[in-house]
């Protein structure tokens, strides 16, 4: 059923329809010129009146949804994002520009009336306040934006959900923060389980643990298991995709801009630097705080939270386009906004192959029941 998502608004008077953009403009976070000339570049009427189809197939509502990282993985095991939220200007830029095809309702999620139906609902809500680095306090109201995550479970009853989340959501207050969530989960129906996954397990280039939730509606004959890890040392295993698999490809032309800066005292307080024959330290979302580059010669220890650059070689971050590739995003990937906001972009994503691996279950869950659906209608014809 196709389900219209934003209220079609009279054009009698331009005063009045000046007020509704305006209108428009607050709740999407926008500049009025901005929202105004992007309403001309579609046709007002075309914008106010656009759908969704909530009974297509594999149908997946992305909140939070960034830069897309999460939601080109999940396109990559065969589903089909119908509905996507952000917030951040620039993001929604670069999801709009890669995702034509998804609906993005921009703005804060805290503003949005209805969420359309989904087979799954997927989502990494804001994990500053339970960051390790961060100070993980229990009242940062960025906590509780998982209860919008929540409204929309209650609203689009999907029959699975994945939240994405930092390894610090486990240790908490003690473990009370996610477990107080997997009880809210809980309350709507879903039989939850959790897993603290290394994105380089599952052909990632980078060492980056995430915890992610995944919810089954009770209803629902399955039970989620988590993907055995293809990759590492063991027997069957496929080798661990190195720096050199990632991006020892490029040319210096190809290499794209560089955040160039001083390396603070806080930067040179650990090794940032791994070699071509490894996987990369964790992205992050921030130029300045990008690992370097595996050419020239690796950083010396010289005291506790002490490192230095030998000056036998020169030494750069990566770039954006170099980040983007360890975080397995495609090479033809638009990157929307400032440089700085790029790499925020790329290092808040989930890594595309590692959401790819996770859903992939659900993905082959859902195939079977289209199947069977797709034959009950051919017996009863």
């Amino acid at each position: 059923m196709k389900t219209t998502q934003l209220i079609s608004l009279s054009k009698s008077e331009h005063r009045e329809l000046i007020n509704k953009i305006e209108d428009l403009s607050v709740k999407e976070n926008r500049s009025l010129s901005d929202a105004i000339m992007h309403l001309l570049g579609l046709g007002y009427s075309e914008y106010i009146s656009r759908t969704v189809n909530d009974s297509t197939p594999y149908s997946v509502v992305a909140l939070f949804a960034g830069a897309g990282g999460l939601d080109t993985g999940l396109k990559m095991a065969g589903f089909n994002v119908i509905w996507a939220n952000e917030i951040d200007k620039d993001a929604c830029e670069t999801y709009i520009a890669n995702h034509p095809e998804t609906y993005v309702e921009r703005g804060d999620i805290r503003r949005v009336k209805n969420f359309p139906k989904a087979d799954v609902v997927v989502g990494g809500y804001p994990c500053q306040g339970f960051s390790l680095a961060g100070n993980r306090l229990v009242t940062d109201e960025r906590n509780y934006l998982y209860r919008e995550f929540v409204r929309c479970l209650r609203q689009a009853n999907p029959k699975f959900f994945i939240a994405e989340n930092v390894k610090g959501l486990l240790t908490m207050a003690g473990g009370q923060i996610i477990e107080a969530m997997m009880q809210d989960f809980r309350n709507e129906g879903y039989v939850v389980s959790h897993h603290l996954v290394n994105a380089c397990d599952y052909g990632v280039p980078q060492d980056r643990e995430r915890v992610f939730i995944i919810g089954v509606r009770d209803d629902i004959d399955f039970e989620y298991n988590l993907p055995a890890p293809t990759h590492g040392n063991l027997p069957g295993q496929k080798p661990y995709v190195t720096l050199r698999d990632a991006i020892g490809h490029l040319k210096q032309t190809e290499i794209g801009e560089i955040y160039d800066s001083t390396f603070s005292s806080r930067y040179l307080s650990r090794n940032r630097k791994r070699s071509w024959d490894e996987v990369s330290f964790t992205i992050q979302a921030s130029g300045r705080h990008a690992p370097l580059h595996p050419s020239g010669d690796p950083m010396i220890k010289v005291g506790p939270d002490h490192w230095i650059l030998p000056d036998t070689s020169e030494h750069r971050r990566l770039s954006y386009i170099e980040c983007a590739l360890i975080q397995t995003f495609p090479p033809d990937y638009i990157w929307q906004g400032s440089l700085g906001s790029i790499h925020k972009q790329i290092g808040n994503a989930v890594p595309c192959l590692l959401a790819k691996a996770i859903s992939k279950p659900i993905y082959e869950y859902l195939k079977l029941h289209y199947s069977q659906q797709s034959n009950k209608e051919l017996q009863v014809v």
